[in-house]
């Protein structure tokens, strides 16, 4: 049991609570680390924060004007009646036609209509609901989302497989198809969560990379082993350099091989600026899966919400639909990434022109919100909290990484963010 959880039952011990707990509320605790190190920042860094996934401009969080014109349109049905279970049919509809139009592999291969959500942390979560059971292995990187590790060990009692996310500057494939088969010899399946662009990293594969990592999953599942592949696409479509994977691995698995379920989770969060919406979609494939096996996953992960949510914000879902269909919505969303590409361009002319501390090692890069380096004989946390002091918020991981989300730093302070942590790494380091 993680200690977090230990210490919140000792504070229980002896009560009335502490006797009703059933095991996963046993389990349960509230991680620290990304939120809490960002609570910190908010109330310190008042120089740069670059602890939150989200992008800011004039201080302020970027808004298309899409949703900001959408919302005083809404009529009262819209803003305050229930919403299906599903979601609202048109933005479903809408949403599968989005999917078609950004992932050019999807077009003439079946899955179902999405599901509306209400986030990507549920998404991942309902999924974890229908198909994990105790004891079933899931393969994650060694960088991964910290949150998948509460929703996989606590929640479900499944046990977490990593690999190290790179090999030789690049993708590791073999790590992924190692862990893979070594899971499946468990019990004969196996699942996978695949996030590109990755969440701590910033790291989205090449298109040959993509080639392989859909090939040592067929090779996997023709050795017999049933599998279940997540693609959270959370930040999809931020990528930065050419020849690199710019649509969802779901379109090359949605019909790879008769053992293979696809899932993916996507929505509006990140790539639509809208934070706050917790709205998310799950869809799901497979290559023997018609339109009624489609249906019965939808209705099963219906059930799902309707025992947990009941139905995801209605709002929300309208105001996405007004500023999907909103003229200027896609030019609107380009000048956006514009920004957060010329913020990542700005870092990287940093890091090409800058001695790199010997107490930091880059780790590869090449999309998305954040980059990491890899602390070397000195503390990640104790490198976070020297910048903390210097009015500057980043996010420390396994006290071993430290990663910088360059999207919510304007382009003007860029340099000077990154000059104070290769400062402060040195002087760490020395001392």
């Amino acid at each position: 049991m993680n200690a977090l959880a230990e210490e919140l039952n000792k504070a229980l011990a002896g009560t009335v609570a502490e006797r009703l707990l059933a095991d996963m509320g046993r389990r349960m605790y509230f991680p620290k680390g990304i939120l809490s190190q960002s609570a910190e920042a908010d109330a310190r860094a008042n120089r740069m924060n670059a602890t939150i996934g989200m992008a800011y401009e004039g201080g302020a969080p970027l808004i298309l004007d899409a949703i900001r014109s959408a919302l005083p349109t809404l009529s009262p049905a819209e803003a305050v009646a229930y919403a299906p279970t599903s979601g609202v049919a048109a933005l479903r509809k809408r949403w599968k036609a989005e999917l078609e139009k950004k992932n050019p592999s999807l077009e003439g291969k079946s899955y179902s209509l999405p599901v509306v959500v209400p986030g990507l942390t549920a998404a991942i979560s309902y999924i974890a609901d229908l198909f994990l059971e105790p004891g079933d292995t899931v393969v994650v990187p060694d960088l991964h989302w910290p949150n998948y590790r509460l929703i996989i060990e606590e929640r479900k009692m499944a046990a977490g497989l990593t690999y190290p996310i790179f090999k030789d500057g690049g993708f590791n494939v073999a790590g992924l198809e190692a862990g893979l088969r070594e899971a499946g010899g468990r019990r004969g399946k196996a699942a996978c969560i695949l996030n590109f662009p990755n969440n701590p990293t910033g790291y989205s594969p090449t298109l040959a990379e993509a080639d392989a990592i859909a090939a040592a999953l067929r090779r996997v599942a023709e050795e017999g082993t049933d599998l279940l592949v997540i693609a959270d696409d959370a930040y999809f479509g931020l990528q930065y350099e050419p020849d690199l994977l710019e649509e969802s691995l779901f379109g090359r698995l949605a019909d790879a091989h008769e053992r293979i379920l696809a899932v993916k989770a996507d929505g509006p969060t990140k790539e639509d600026y809208v934070w706050g919406f917790r709205t998310g979609f799950v869809s799901f494939a497979g290559k023997e899966l018609g339109e009624a096996q489609h249906e019965a996953l939808v209705k099963k992960l219906m059930g799902v919400i309707r025992s947990s949510v009941s139905n995801s914000s209605a709002p929300v879902q309208h105001l996405l639909l007004k500023a999907l269909d909103s003229p200027g919505y896609a030019e609107q969303k380009a000048r956006y990434r514009g920004l957060l590409e010329a913020r990542y361009a700005k870092v990287r002319a940093f890091l090409a022109r800058a001695s790199l501390p010997a107490s930091l090692r880059l780790l590869p890069f090449n999309s998305g919100y954040f980059m990491s380096f890899e602390c070397v004989d000195v503390s990640a946390e104790a490198l976070r909290l020297r910048l903390l002091d210097k009015g500057i918020g980043v996010i420390s991981m396994q006290d071993r990484y430290l990663r910088v989300a360059f999207s919510s730093v304007e382009a003007a302070s860029i340099e000077a963010l990154y000059a104070a942590i290769f400062e402060e790494a040195a002087a760490l380091a020395k001392a």
